[in-house]
C-alpha cells in the first residue's frame, strides 16, 4: 500500500494545486492531509474547498484550530516581537477573510487520525497528528531526545507517528528492545507543501510503503519517501505582496 501525506498548506493554492497534479500521477492508494490549511497567504478558502472537493480525510492544524474558533491565536511559537508582529497581521487577516462554511469546515475537523493494519502475525497502528499527539502545536524537531520521541510514541500506542507542524521533513527510526525481540518505532515529519522551512522551497510530501512484508520488527520494512516538486513560487510570493501581509512572508517562500 502506498499512502501520501501532506501538510501545512498555508493557503498556497499554487503549491497545493501543484501537489495535486503530482500526487495524482502517483497511483497512491489513500492520502491524509495533516493539517494547516490556512494562514500566510491570500487562498485559506480556495485551499479548504479543494481539500473538500477531493474528500480527503485531513486532522486539524494549529492554525485551523485557532480560525475555525475566531482565535486571534495561531498557536504558533513565534520566537521575536517581529514575528509576534507579522503574526498577529496574518491571523487578522485570515479571520476576515475566511467564509463561514469553511470556517465551520476547519472547527469541526478531527484531532487525530488512526490506521491499524494486521499484517502477517503483527498489528501495526500508524497515527496520524500535527503537532504531537498530546498537543496541536507541539514541535517535535528531528533532535527530539530519542527517550522523549520513544515515550510520546509509546503513550500514543503508536508504531509510526506521522506529524509536520515544523515544516522540516524527517525520518527517525527508534529501537526498543521488549526482551529477547527488538521492534522499531517510526516517527516521520511530512515537511510542508506550501511553507518549507528546510532550504529548499519546492513542496514536500511523504510516500508512505506498507506491505505484507511489512513488520515492527524490521527497521526496512517501513519506508518513508520524500517526495519534492516544483510549483509556481513567484505567483504565490507575488499574492502576499500585493496583500496586506507582511512582504517577509514572500521573502520566505523564495529562499525557504
Amino acid at each position: 500500500m502506498k499512502i501520501a501525506l501532506f501538510s501545512d498548506i498555508h493557503a498556497n493554492l499554487p503549491a497545493l494545486e501543484a501537489f495535486f497534479a503530482h500526487v495524482d500521477a502517483q497511483e497512491v492508494d489513500a492520502i491524509y492531509c495533516l493539517g494547516d490549511l490556512v494562514g500566510y497567504n491570500i487562498w485559506p478558502n480556495e485551499v479548504i474547498d479543494e481539500i473538500r472537493r477531493r474528500r480527503i480525510p485531513t486532522i486539524t492544524g494549529n492554525y485551523d484550530f485557532g480560525i475555525g474558533r475566531r482565535s486571534d491565536d495561531c498557536g504558533c511559537a513565534y520566537k521575536t516581537d517581529e514575528e509576534k508582529a507579522m503574526g498577529k497581521v496574518s491571523i487578522a487577516f485570515t479571520n476576515e477573510i475566511v467564509k463561514d462554511e469553511q470556517r465551520a469546515y476547519l472547527r469541526a475537523l478531527p484531532h487525530h487520525i488512526r490506521l491499524e493494519f494486521q499484517l502477517n502475525n503483527d498489528k501495526l497502528n500508524v497515527l496520524l497528528v500535527h503537532g504531537s499527539p498530546r498537543k496541536v502545536n507541539e514541535y517535535l524537531f528531528e533532535d527530539r531526545d530519542e527517550k522523549s520521541l520513544l515515550r510520546i510514541m509509546e503513550q500514543a500506542d503508536a508504531d509510526v507517528m506521522c506529524f509536520g507542524h515544523t515544516h522540516q521533513p524527517y525520518h527517525r527510526i527508534l529501537q526498543l528492545a521488549e526482551g529477547d525481540v527488538t521492534r522499531y518505532r517510526h516517527a516521520i515529519n511530512t515537511g510542508s507543501v506550501g511553507k518549507p522551512k528546510d532550504k529548499d522551497p519546492r513542496g514536500c510530501y511523504v510516500l508512505l510503503h506498507i506491505d505484507e512484508r511489512s513488520s515492527i520488527t524490521n527497521k526496512d520494512s517501513i519506508k518513508a519517501e520524500f517526495v519534492r516538486f516544483d510549483y509556481d513560487i513567484e505567483r504565490a510570493a507575488k499574492a502576499v505582496e500585493d496583500s496586506t501581509l507582511p512582504n517577509a512572508y514572500a521573502a520566505m517562500l523564495r529562499n525557504a
